[in-house]
């Protein structure tokens, strides 16, 4: 499973999560850092992504929509790069669900 890091979440967590999430991104590093929800929402879904974003728009653009993408919906405000990596890494199993269950769109995680 690959995941899409949006503009306001570090880069520095591709490479951080590797070992969990290969192949993933951020928008930055896809040159994409202006690039607004609905046209990263088409990218996502054209390349198989699971979208990361901490922006309340992604989630209801996801359950206006539909999967996919899938939207993982980071609920922690301003943190630090290590909390939102600990927050993926505690959370494994629940975003794997996520990926499985045809019915599920969101999934909301708090620190």
């Amino acid at each position: 499973m690959k995941l899409l890091f949006d503009h306001n979440i570090s880069h520095k967590l591709v490479a951080r999560l590797a070992d969990v999430f290969p192949d993933s991104t951020q928008t930055r590093l896809l040159n994409l850092g202006r690039t607004n929800d609905p046209q990263l929402w088409l990218i996502a879904k054209a390349h198989g992504y699971v979208f990361v974003s901490k922006d309340r728009d992604v989630a209801e653009l996801a359950i206006l929509r539909g999967a996919p993408p899938k939207v993982i919906w980071l609920r922690m405000g301003n943190c630090t790069t290590i909390a939102v990596e600990r927050t993926l890494r505690a959370n494994i199993d629940a975003i794997m669900d996520l990926v499985r269950d045809p019915y599920q769109v969101v999934l909301e995680l708090f620190d």
